[in-house]
């Protein structure tokens, strides 16, 4: 399989120095994409993450939202899954200051705006245009009627499994990852996976290496499925 995985946080900046992000650190992004290297499958990597690409990974670095959806746009009509692990930002300045902001007396007020929706916009295109070419690991080719798989995460702090489901839904997506707050930038994690018509299986707090190892694995099979 061809896999296209985003990872990290985004950037958006408020000037030429300033900028809105989160915590997020890339780590299951990453183990992710070295996971599906280590089984055999070709991954492009998508990250604004510091951390270094696994080897075998074509690696794109960008920064904020618009600039991962332009690349997820570019390299979509090539994958056969899509996985959606970076922690976009909802929000960017409606203007950016082209220099430094100076300090003053007075309240500094931000307008913001939404970004683009990069996993909604994926889960309407995966319909519309035939998946790539199954790779040689697979030993079959995609045929016209064989969509892209695509998986979001939702990071929730209540009401983590109604809100994920809300998602997996109103997206389109294949499959869904839940987790908690606990996960950002953490070695280990715990998480909750559902499919569309699937109940939801728990992981365990463990190493994220090994949560990759159960995605990729169950992503394999929804792949023979179809």
């Amino acid at each position: 399989m061809r896999f296209l995985i985003t990872a990290g946080p985004t950037k958006e900046y408020i000037d030429s120095v300033r900028f809105i992000s989160n915590a997020s650190s890339g780590k299951t992004g990453h183990a992710l994409a070295a996971t599906a290297i280590k089984k055999g499958h070709e991954v492009t990597l998508i990250s604004s993450s510091d951390l270094q690409p696994p080897i075998g990974a074509d690696f794109i670095g960008v920064e904020s939202a618009a600039e991962m959806f332009k690349v997820v746009k570019e390299n979509f009509p090539k994958c056969d899954c899509l996985i959606m692990t970076a922690a976009v930002a909802d929000y960017t300045p409606v203007k950016k200051s082209k220099t430094k902001i100076k300090k003053s007396k007075s309240d500094l007020i931000l307008e913001l705006k939404p970004t683009a929706d990069i996993l909604a916009w994926a889960g309407k295109q995966k319909h519309e245009q035939p998946a790539f070419a199954l790779r040689a690991s697979s030993g079959r080719r995609a045929t016209g009627n064989q969509q892209r798989i695509v998986v979001g995460f939702a990071l929730e702090d209540k009401n983590l499994r109604k809100n994920a489901e809300k998602k997996l839904k109103e997206k389109k997506l294949d499959l869904i990852i839940a987790n908690s707050p606990d996960a950002i930038a953490a070695e280990k994690s715990a998480v909750e996976i559902k499919t569309p018509n699937g109940k939801w299986q728990k992981i365990a707090k463990a190493d994220k290496t090994i949560i990759a190892e159960k995605i990729i694995a169950l992503i394999e099979q929804l792949q023979n499925k179809s």
